[in-house]
């Protein structure tokens, strides 16, 4: 998918970046990566390493933030995330910088098979856990660097309605606005916030033999209400590895439903943006939906 103001990379652009900047690494190998994500372009660099450069402006904040932060959360966290290991400058007609990170081998859970959903609930359970418990002194509250991930729902509200606009031919609407204000309707998160992804869906999880091995794209990274991160639980999750994973973290009442909330937010907005561009956010988005309103349609 190609994107208004997208600034073009090619395999030519980055090689002359790496020459330039890391001529140590200059002599390896460099493949293009595949991805459904919009913000970045990716490359694998030798087996170790990737490449990975903002494509539109919006995202060049999480460069920095990422290298900030991600160093810090690399050893406490129970599944593997991404480990910069340099940051390139701009240069050569490239606007922004750019980072470099240890390659994480995995297979995208929108395409790999997970052989236990129950172990999979289980494991981004104690992700979550260990995550939300890390100090979040000094880090970045919700704003445009995560697309505001974190902030209270009503937030989301007009950009919600807008989507049930959009989709009102596709999707029951009249069932989605319902489970929409009752999420809107649950208590507001008062306490202060904690770590989170702010982006859990099957494209930022991969997968090695059947089972989940790491997060990845910690773009949306930032301190705000946990809820957002329980979205997860519809955009990957069966309904029985839903009810290990709530057994497992054990949210209050108020957090999950608000956690539903921004299961269907996240899924109407980006599927309402995405329905006729990207086959793969699309099909994400939508499940999200079907999986959020079955379960207020079952009462849990």
């Amino acid at each position: 998918m190609t994107q208004a103001n997208e600034f073009k990379i090619d395999e030519a652009l980055v090689r002359r970046l790496i020459a330039e900047q890391f001529p140590q690494w200059g002599h390896l190998p460099l493949k293009s990566v595949e991805s459904a994500g919009t913000d970045n372009a990716i490359y694998r660099l030798g087996e170790d390493m990737a490449v990975r450069l903002p494509r539109v402006e919006w995202a060049i904040g999480q460069v920095e933030k990422e290298q900030r932060w991600l160093p810090g959360l690399v050893p406490l966290l129970p599944l593997s995330v991404p480990s910069p290991l340099a940051m390139g400058m701009p240069a050569d007609g490239y606007p922004w910088h750019w980072s470099v990170y240890r390659w994480l081998e995995g297979e995208n859970a929108t395409t790999a098979a997970i052989d236990d959903l129950s172990q999979a609930a289980t494991a981004l359970a104690q992700f979550l856990a260990v995550l939300q418990r890390i100090d979040p002194a000094d880090g970045p509250p919700p704003g445009p660097h995560n697309s505001h991930r974190g902030v209270p729902l009503a937030m989301r509200d007009t950009a919600v309605r807008e989507a049930l606009v959009t989709l009102r031919d596709t999707i029951d609407t009249h069932a989605a606005k319902l489970a929409w204000e009752a999420a809107l309707d649950a208590p507001k998160w008062h306490r202060s916030g904690v770590w989170l992804h702010g982006d859990l869906h099957p494209g930022n999880l991969l997968v090695t033999q059947g089972r989940l091995s790491a997060v990845i794209d910690f773009g949306t990274l930032g301190v705000g209400d946990p809820a957002c991160d329980l979205m997860v639980a519809w955009t990957l999750l069966s309904p029985e590895g839903r009810d290990v994973f709530r057994v497992a973290l054990s949210p209050d009442e108020a957090t999950w439903v608000r956690g539903s909330g921004w299961a269907l937010s996240f899924g109407l907005i980006a599927f309402a943006y995405y329905q006729s561009t990207n086959p793969v956010l699309a099909q994400i988005s939508r499940r999200a939906i079907d999986q959020v309103l079955a379960d207020f349609n079952r009462g849990k």
